[in-house]
């Protein structure tokens, strides 16, 4: 019935239109889209969810449909994200981030150096933690360090939330897109770094960073002069490093564990995310009232965001939306591989530098995966290249990255109020330097 299919994406692109003019109500627009999608699926069985034989009657009709609707959502990256925001908290409770800053800052033999390698480091660990996170632990950091060298923060704070943007994508459990990808394609842990004998897209990433480093090292080349020394941060506690450590290394150990059970990985890190709750309360002497002050204060927003997005996307692939966008897309090519790389790399920074990423490229993954196949390629390269391209540019505008929009708001906490060419004249640049180094290095790996 192909005029499910025009309701179906009416439905999607309403969504999508008032998500993006009304960011701080995206959650009641996907969980609405949800329910009318749902509510298609009870009234026009078997035209969007397919419903398992025998579902006859209404009362089996609703059930069978609530189980096709519940396997939709990806509970695995529902858990990552919820286990990794709890270890992420904790990591940041621990100040040991900001122990290891103070160290890279006394041995550095310039505070341009210094700034570049704290750049470095809020990458680093973005790989591991989710952004924001990643910006709240450096700012303190970055806005310290401005203050001894009488310096403007606002482009040290900008290249925080860049570069926490840029790692994000380089692991399974850095950033929601990375998490989706990896259920898509059927990626573990380890498929980040090396995946059919290999380099993967960790070591894609890893171009983009080097080309964001030595851009930093020239746009902050007038503070390489004197060195200066700073007090050395007290660590609260170790505990949440090593759990940190055993949720990286147990994921890669995860990885090669047999079987078909699909929440091995989320059922891993949520339970590592309990433990670290557990030890927050009895080690730390907190009480009750305080574990879940911390609890409440993790990004439900984008769980929930989650949720509605993951059931809307999945009537649009049912619906067979997907399929023949895929097909418009490689009569747009062509044939040429070459042609579709761009446009899905170009299409994706643009797209992603106004819209969130999330939404995205679980729309999309599907598409560049069909478009692969229908143009008889390795789907890799067109997905590495969706994956690059919505995660990096959302560095392309002030509002493409839930950092970008943090990072904006402690500057104008601090009394720099930012103006979107100020984000321009350093994410633009940033964004073009490191897509292009990254897709560069993805052509001659997986073209």
């Amino acid at each position: 019935m192909d005029y499910i299919k025009w309701i179906v994406l009416g439905i999607a692109v309403l969504m999508y239109v008032f998500v993006i003019l009304f960011q701080s109500k995206k959650v009641w627009f996907t969980s609405i889209a949800a329910v009318l999608v749902v509510l298609l699926g009870i009234f026009l069985p078997d035209v969007i969810f397919t419903l398992p034989e025998g579902s006859s009657g209404f009362h089996s009709h609703i059930y069978a449909l609530s189980h096709s609707v519940l396997e939709i959502i990806n509970w695995n990256v529902i858990l990552i994200y919820l286990g990794s925001m709890t270890i992420a908290a904790l990591f940041l409770y621990s100040n040991v981030p900001s122990r290891i800053a103070d160290g890279i800052i006394n041995k550095s033999s310039n505070p341009g150096i210094a700034i570049v390698l704290i750049l470095a480091m809020t990458g680093i660990i973005s790989i591991f933690v989710e952004n924001v996170a990643t910006v709240l632990v450096m700012a303190p950091i970055a806005l310290a360090l401005s203050k001894k060298l009488k310096m403007n923060p606002t482009y040290f704070m900008i290249g925080l939330a860049v570069m926490s943007n840029l790692e994000g994508t380089a692991t399974l459990v850095g950033d929601p897109p990375s998490m989706i990808f990896a259920s898509y394609a059927g990626y573990n842990f380890n498929d980040f770094f090396i995946h059919e004998g290999r380099l993967s897209i960790f070591f894609i990433i890893q171009a983009g960073l080097l080309a964001g480093c030595i851009y930093f090292y020239f746009f902050f080349a007038k503070y390489r002069k004197e060195k200066i020394q700073v007090e050395k941060t007290d660590v609260i506690s170790w505990v949440p490093f090593t759990i940190l450590l055993v949720m990286i290394f147990g994921l890669a150990a995860v990885s090669f564990i047999p079987g078909d059970f699909p929440y091995t990985s989320g059922l891993f890190v949520f339970v590592l995310g309990l433990i670290a709750l557990v030890w927050f309360y009895k080690s730390q002497k907190k009480s009750g009232k305080e574990v879940w002050e911390l609890v409440k204060g993790l990004d439900w927003e984008t769980i929930f965001f989650l949720l509605g997005i993951f059931v809307v996307v999945g009537a649009i692939q049912e619906a067979g939306l997907l399929e023949d966008f895929a097909l418009f897309l490689s009569k747009i090519c062509g044939g040429s591989k070459i042609l579709g790389f761009i446009i899905i790399l170009l299409v994706s920074v643009v797209i992603s530098g106004f819209v969130d990423n999330v939404p995205y490229i679980i729309a999309m993954l599907p598409v560049a995966g069909s478009l692969a196949h229908v143009m008889g390629m390795n789907k890799e390269l067109y997905m590495f290249a969706l994956l690059i391209g919505s995660c990096l540019g959302g560095n392309l505008t002030p509002f493409g990255a839930s950092a970008n929009v943090v990072s904006m708001g402690i500057l104008k906490k601090e009394g720099y109020p930012l103006k979107f060419s100020g984000w321009l004249k350093v994410a633009v640049p940033f964004t073009i330097l490191t897509t292009g180094a990254a897709a560069v290095v993805l052509l001659l790996l997986w073209g």
